[in-house]
């Protein structure tokens, strides 16, 4: 006999500012309410308990993700734009599309852009460093990715200023049509021809990560139509979930100084030390689901064609799963995280992500001895992101 438990209910407003801007108590409260919540605003099953969210993401059979990740529901609402191949696809259409991105962006192809990265990083740092005092998050957290990552994906210097609002904005219209949407929607049809422009064939340089996705369309591997959403999807998910997750590493080891001295004298933690800071803060908040038929998930059934918001940060600080889950502790082993996802939908950019922090903290690991905030940290509120818009520093030199 199956047992089917009450399902409890929950009005509070997870897209709204106060929820937003410190989202703790709001995870906390779902994850002790059971393991799925009702949330009677946006009509929607919630799951926050690290085992329930890991496998909504791991079984896409049950948990589609083509009905779109975010609250509109594909099946019945039209996407403001085409698809993601990568993010509301499921197999087979899913298949090739990540099958060619994962050969580009894999460790392996990365290698070769170690050096430079390593370099660029170098350089940013010392001049960044030259002055006693600086905001973080445009001074290393956008201004690395802003110019290693475009270079990578080939392309030109010019407009690379609308990846940051277009992406924000791509990752607000996860949720729903709040004022984080409409504030942004009018300069939306520019930024988005802007970003379609830098997809085409002629606009990619030849040996970027653009120019590959399109060889691969050449030889057959995907198609000539799939090309630019591939090459769009790198545009809107490869900058700004980076940037926050530097800055929440960068905001860790601000208020850790002592897990910073750890960094010192063991480099080899640095990609550690991100992962870490990736299941700390969770750049990346909340993604949905769409059960496909009647679904259980821990006694409740989840209705076909009903939404499924899986709180990635919750996940990310379940005591169920963590222990002293709201500390940042290089101790600790983060493999397991969800920050990136899990399963056939796991970040296919997460490596790329990973070389960039590397390449950040060993630069400034070289130099600064310690860490200090100078004033309040800002967040930027986004539907989706645990985003940052300021983290005023000093910078203790050696």
């Amino acid at each position: 006999m199956t047992e089917t438990l009450a399902l409890p209910t929950d009005d509070t407003d997870p897209f709204g500012p106060e929820a937003l801007e410190d989202p703790a108590e709001l995870h906390a409260t779902l994850r002790e309410a059971g393991p799925v919540v009702y949330l009677t605003r946006y009509g929607v099953y919630a799951v926050a308990r690290y085992k329930h969210v890991r496998a909504a993401l791991v079984d896409w059979q049950d948990f589609q993700s083509a009905a779109g990740v975010g609250l509109s529901n594909f099946r019945y609402e039209r996407p403001w734009r085409a698809p993601s191949l990568l993010l509301e696809a499921d197999p087979p259409h899913h298949d090739a599309p990540r099958r060619v991105l994962s050969g580009i962006l894999g460790p392996r192809a990365l290698r070769r852009l170690r050096e430079q990265w390593f370099a660029v990083a170098d350089e940013l740092v010392g001049r960044v460093l030259a002055e006693p005092e600086f905001d973080a998050v445009p001074a290393l957290a956008e201004a690395f990715p802003l110019r290693v990552f475009p270079d990578a994906v080939g392309i030109g210097r010019e407009g690379r200023e609308n990846l940051l609002p277009y992406g924000d904005f791509a990752f607000n219209a996860f949720g729903p049509g709040n004022d984080l949407v409409n504030r942004a929607a009018p300069d939306v049809p520019r930024l988005s021809r802007w970003v379609d422009r830098q997809c085409a064939r002629e606009a990619l340089a030849a040996d970027g990560f653009g120019a590959r996705i399109w060889a691969a369309a050449d030889r057959g591997d995907i198609t000539p139509d799939q090309a630019p959403l591939v090459v769009r999807s790198l545009l809107t998910a490869g900058v700004d979930t980076t940037v926050h997750g530097l800055a929440a590493v960068l905001y860790a080891f601000a208020t850790n100084p002592g897990q910073w001295q750890r960094l010192r004298e063991r480099p080899a933690l640095t990609r550690a030390a991100f992962d870490e800071a990736v299941r700390w803060q969770s750049p990346v908040q909340t993604f949905f689901r769409t059960a496909t038929t009647d679904t259980r998930i821990g006694g409740t059934t989840i209705p076909g064609g009903g939404k499924i918001l899986m709180f990635l940060g919750a996940a990310n600080r379940d005591p169920r799963r963590w222990d002293r889950p709201d500390e940042f502790d290089l101790d600790r082993d983060p493999s397991g995280q969800v920050g990136f996802g899990m399963g056939l939908h796991q970040c296919v950019g997460q490596h790329v992500a990973r070389l960039e922090a590397e390449a950040l903290l060993t630069a400034l690991a070289h130099r600064v001895t310690r860490f200090e905030l100078t004033g309040p940290p800002r967040r930027h509120h986004n539907n989706t992101l645990r985003a940052w818009e300021s983290l005023p520093m000093r910078a203790r030199v050696a």
